[in-house]
């Protein structure tokens, strides 16, 4: 293990003792909102410096084998005993090592969070809108695998199928972390159903994946920069959704950033999730914002809000998938289309946490 990350994790061993002993005064026992504040912090610090000593004690036991092995080569049981030791605690710390280095980076406080998925379609005309219903199913599937609930919450569907743009709703444990990276420009090399003469295309999506804004911490929209249109909605939904002008649309006139919902059945529903989008829509403007101004020193950095750059490339012919941004390439392109995802979400986890490792190391001096 790295000496900075050694350095890091002995102030986790201190300031455990300094919570227990702060917990255990009675002015902080009386005082419920920060013995409570108090008491979330040593959990999460308990977790780290509990790792932190099982780890420094499996570095002991495997010192004490390799000494045992090295004068007990004559005798087989001994030597036997001693490799055996050797092998177990070397695979435990392996393991306590990345469990340590995954618990000291960095939180997003938005990774636990519900997430919006906004799929447009770009360059390409029609073969672009049938893509981006090939991307909203492969989402879908994908959020199925994994447990979560989603609900389309406006759609604009095109002429020969598929969609000029989708607002998908995913709920579920942890979905924004896992999706953020989904944002940028896909890109798709095939045939289009269209074509006669069996030429491959090239058109293009853009993603947006936005965090649900947490109500109780939300900006605040003053009602009067807001402009709301009730309309009749289209599309699905039997007769209801064309009787009632239930749809509504809400721009925020500042900025001109505009939300709709049409699939509930009720205006007051349909108003409530039009907000939410309408809201994470502003955040996330503002976090890209952010992100803009931090790109110079963190040029590295994954899922930065710049929309404009392609991140991926779905080539149907070579059945191949290619991430840009990290250099990966899998052969599996059809059971991707159909949800299988994880890989590609791991390997984009992965990365991101390498970037925070190394702006960790950076940080402390090396």
């Amino acid at each position: 293990m790295k000496p900075f990350l050694r350095q890091q994790l002995a102030r986790y061993a201190d300031r455990l003792g300094e919570l227990e002993f702060l917990l255990s005064r009675e002015d902080i026992m009386k005082d419920m909102k920060q013995f409570l504040l108090l008491s979330r912090e040593h959990t999460e610090v308990a977790s780290v410096a509990t790792r932190w000593e099982r780890y420094r004690q499996r570095e002991a036991d495997l010192a004490a084998a390799q000494d045992l092995l090295s004068i007990s080569s004559a005798d087989a049981d001994m030597a036997g005993m001693a490799q055996e030791e050797i092998d177990g605690a070397s695979a435990e710390i392996s393991q306590l090592d990345s469990e340590l280095q995954r618990m000291l980076l960095p939180k997003d406080p938005d990774d636990a969070r519900n997430a919006f998925i906004e799929i447009r379609a770009g360059t390409g005309g029609d073969e672009s809108a049938l893509f981006a219903g090939d991307l909203l199913r492969m989402y879908s599937r994908f959020c199925e695998r994994q447990g979560w609930k989603t609900e389309i919450l406006s759609d604009s569907p095109s002429e020969l199928g598929g969609f000029k743009e989708v607002v998908l709703r995913v709920e579920g444990d942890h979905v924004y972390g896992a999706l953020k990276f989904e944002s940028g420009g896909h890109r798709v090399q095939r045939v289009p159903a269209t074509e006669t003469q069996g030429r491959i295309h090239t058109s293009a999506c853009t993603v947006a994946v936005l965090a649900e804004p947490d109500e109780a911490v939300a900006i605040q929209i003053n009602p009067a920069d807001l402009r709301i249109d009730t309309y009749r909605a289209s599309g699905a939904g039997g007769q209801h959704i064309n009787k009632t002008d239930s749809a509504v649309r809400i721009t925020h006139l500042p900025t001109g950033i505009v939300a709709e919902c049409q699939d509930g059945r009720s205006q007051h529903g349909n108003k409530a999730q039009a907000m939410k989008v309408l809201t994470a829509r502003i955040q996330e403007k503002d976090r890209s914002e952010r992100a803009a101004k931090d790109a110079a020193e963190r040029k590295s950095l994954i899922g930065s809000g710049d929309r404009s750059d392609r991140i991926r490339t779905y080539n149907f012919p070579q059945g191949r998938l290619t991430d840009h941004r990290i250099n990966l390439t899998l052969y599996k392109l059809l059971s991707i289309m159909e949800g299988d995802l994880l890989e590609v979400v791991q390997a984009l986890q992965a990365y991101e946490a390498a970037q925070q490792l190394a702006a960790l190391e950076v940080g402390a001096g090396g």
